[in-house]
C-alpha cells in the first residue's frame, strides 16, 4: 500500500500567520450614541423644570413636552409654550441645579 502524503503549499501557511502578526483596528466609534434622546426622554418622563440658555443669553423656563431632530417644545406655566429650534440653543440645565450652585 503506497500513501500519498497531502501538505499544503507554503503561501497557504505564510497568509495566516501574516494576519495573525498584526494589531487589530478598533472600530470606528458610532455615528450617533443616542444620549441626547436619551436625555430628552428621562427629562420629559420626570417633568423636570428646565432652563433653556439660548445662543444670545435669554433664558426660558419650563417642562420639555417633545422633540424632534430639529425643535424643542417647552411647555411654560407663565407664558404660552414655545418651539425652540435646537440650533438657537446654547446649552440647558435642570432648573434646581441653578438653586445648588448659589
Amino acid at each position: 500500500m503506497n500513501r500519498k502524503l497531502i501538505r499544503p503549499s507554503l503561501t497557504d501557511l505564510k497568509e495566516p500567520m501574516a494576519q495573525r502578526g498584526q494589531p487589530r483596528k478598533k472600530p470606528a466609534p458610532p455615528e450617533q450614541t443616542n444620549a441626547e434622546n436619551f436625555y430628552y426622554i428621562k427629562q420629559m418622563q420626570a417633568r423636570t423644570p428646565m432652563v433653556v440658555v439660548l445662543q444670545d443669553g435669554e433664558q426660558l423656563r419650563g417642562v420639555i413636552e417633545w422633540y424632534d431632530k430639529n425643535c424643542i417644545k417647552l411647555h411654560r406655566q407663565d407664558g404660552p409654550n414655545l418651539l425652540v429650534y435646537k440650533p438657537s440653543v446654547k446649552y440647558l440645565y435642570k432648573e434646581n441645579e441653578q438653586n445648588e450652585r448659589e
